[in-house]
């Protein structure tokens, strides 16, 4: 990625910015230019994706349709089939907004190393959403796979950093910061996990910082979240506003 000159963290959530350029246009612009240098840095053997997604739904159809038989294999016990009611009926929170960039190995197909997550407003908007967020990344952690959590969202007080920290019942101060950047590695000494961290907070019109990406079973590589997201800022002509 070619160097650009550095620029202060903006306030993409709140007036005047906001009324100017949309947040998730600048959210999938920067997981793309993320992607893109790690792709020019990793080794043979890995590659990067982004993975944006706004407002995910499911299909209410995939429900009640039922799925087409074979025409060889019909017969009439089959065609007749339904299922009984269900056993239980449960409310379940889906992530409505993901925004991240997925390291995957390639030595035993497509394999998921390492996740680089940009938080989205909806992911810390109600309980239920952050439980959501908090629950992929704690599958993440819990299967070796390092995680950096991205946090520029101003327009709402919660932590994620905090709330992962409570859901994996870890003795730790809560990170008295609105914005801020965590790196997780999962490491191992004399067969027993532990969980190293990299704590950065930040504010709008600051700096952010690097954060070392540890994949899982391997390396780490540095994240320069500051050349990345000013390369963002250049490319998609984000004004100076703070």
């Amino acid at each position: 990625m070619q160097e650009e000159r550095k620029m202060a963290l903006r306030d993409h959530f709140r007036p005047p910015l906001s009324s100017r350029r949309h947040w998730h246009s600048f959210h999938n612009a920067w997981s793309t230019y993320l992607a893109d240098d790690l792709n020019q840095s990793l080794p043979e053997g890995y590659f990067a994706e982004p993975n944006a997604q706004f407002g995910i739904e499911i299909d209410v159809a995939a429900f009640s349709e039922r799925i087409p038989i074979n025409s060889e294999r019909k017969n009439a016990e089959m065609l007749e089939w339904k299922p009984s009611s269900p056993t239980a009926t449960l409310p379940l929170q889906l992530t409505t907004d993901i925004v991240e960039v997925q390291i995957f190995s390639t030595q035993a197909g497509p394999t998921l190393v390492g996740a680089i997550e940009l938080v989205s407003p909806s992911n810390k908007d109600r309980p239920s959403q952050r439980s959501a967020f908090t629950s992929k990344c704690q599958t993440y952690l819990q299967q070796g796979i390092g995680v950096i959590i991205v946090d520029i969202v101003t327009t709402l007080n919660a932590n994620l950093h905090n709330e992962l920290m409570n859901r994996l019942n870890l003795p730790i101060a809560p990170l008295e910061a609105p914005l801020y950047a965590v790196a997780y590695q999962v490491a191992q000494n004399d067969e027993t996990p532990y969980l190293n961290l990299w704590q950065e907070a930040f504010m709008v019109g600051g700096s952010l910082p690097i954060l070392p990406l540890f994949l899982k079973g391997g390396f780490y590589l540095p994240i320069n979240l500051e050349q990345t997201y000013s390369y963002t800022c250049v490319r998609q002509r984000i004004p100076e506003f703070y």
